[in-house]
């Protein structure tokens, strides 16, 4: 099969006909083989009733129906592994996204021989309560990992197989695919421009909380990218400085007042300093974080995964 096209969605039941009905279009005029994942996650609404119904007109369609809501990388995960294509296309069921741009990313991960390719919605219908937090995590994602795409958060996107069968998808980390595939070892990345549409039925499922989810998600896809396999790196690192800092400070206090009192001048007791405390804080914590990056160590040494790696090609 060359392509599978999985769309998440979520009250969405007046776009999915449209929309299906213009995937079907794309692909019967480049003659691709195809099937459209609909994953329908715990809508309220009728997009179930209307899933069934698209499916009877036509088989290529599929549907996946969440008994709640979990939300867009619970979706795509699922839906990941339930397609069979070589190239594997997301994209929003708000109409926001054109499937006239599936045969260019088709053509691209075929010919050009990338892992990856992230839509770049340059021009933008959202509201700014939207754009600019894209904006800021745009900016963030870049400086974080080091991949120069403008638009990691575009749902349109297009991936090889092999990509959407290795990495994991969990939390609000759909944000961040493009730096979960980097991790895993998938480093042709590109960008495409694509068109956005302003959206035509329903309203937008964007909200402040996702602003500061996204935030911490980044956070936690960089440290365990990072440091997941080795944590005492990043914990004792750390402690280690943090330890000997305390140590130097409670030195220097006690050398203070042995040294003015050696000279005959009016001192403080060391436990009126607050410079003692402070050292006395940075010994706590640097032996905390160390015993915490030992812990995490422990736990990583046996985790079931600890010796997984990923091989792509072997000689026999």
């Amino acid at each position: 099969m060359d392509i599978s096209v999985v769309v998440p969605l979520f009250n969405e039941d007046e776009s999915l006909p449209e929309l299906t009905a213009w995937i079907d279009k794309v692909m019967v005029e480049n003659n691709f083989s195809y099937e459209i994942v609909l994953i329908d996650d715990g809508s309220t609404d009728k997009s179930w009733e209307v899933i069934e119904a698209l499916r009877l007109q036509n088989p290529a369609i599929k549907g996946i129906k969440f008994r709640r809501n979990y939300g867009k990388s619970a979706a795509l995960n699922v839906g990941f592994e339930a397609t069979q294509g070589d190239v594997v296309i997301t994209m929003d069921a708000d109409l926001q996204d054109s499937p006239d741009e599936i045969p260019e990313l088709y053509r691209r991960i075929k010919e050009e021989k990338l892992d990856l390719i992230s839509g770049w919605k340059k021009k933008r219908y959202d509201p700014i309560t939207k754009t600019v937090p894209t904006k800021l995590f745009n900016a963030a994602t870049r400086k974080m990992s080091g991949i120069e795409l403008n638009d990691f958060n575009c749902g349109l996107k297009a991936y090889r197989s092999d990509v959407i069968k290795t990495i994991e998808v969990y939390g609000e980390m759909h944000r961040y695919i493009p730096v979960i595939a980097k991790w895993a070892g998938f480093n042709k990345i590109s960008e495409q421009v694509v068109e956005h549409r302003a959206r035509k039925y329903g309203t937008t499922k964007f909200g402040f909380s996702r602003f500061i989810n996204g935030f911490l998600d980044l956070l936690s896809i960089f440290f365990v990218g990072k440091f997941g396999k080795r944590p005492m790196h990043f914990f004792g690192s750390l402690g280690v400085l943090s330890f000997f800092v305390g140590i130097i400070m409670s030195l220097y206090t006690l050398i203070e007042k042995q040294y003015l009192i050696w000279n005959g001048l009016a001192y403080r007791d060391v436990t009126q300093q607050p410079l003692f405390y402070l050292s006395l804080v940075a010994i706590v914590v640097g032996s905390q974080m160390f015993l915490a990056g030992f812990i995490a160590e422990l736990l990583s040494r046996n985790a079931p995964e600890r010796n997984q790696y990923l091989i792509e090609k072997e000689l026999k």
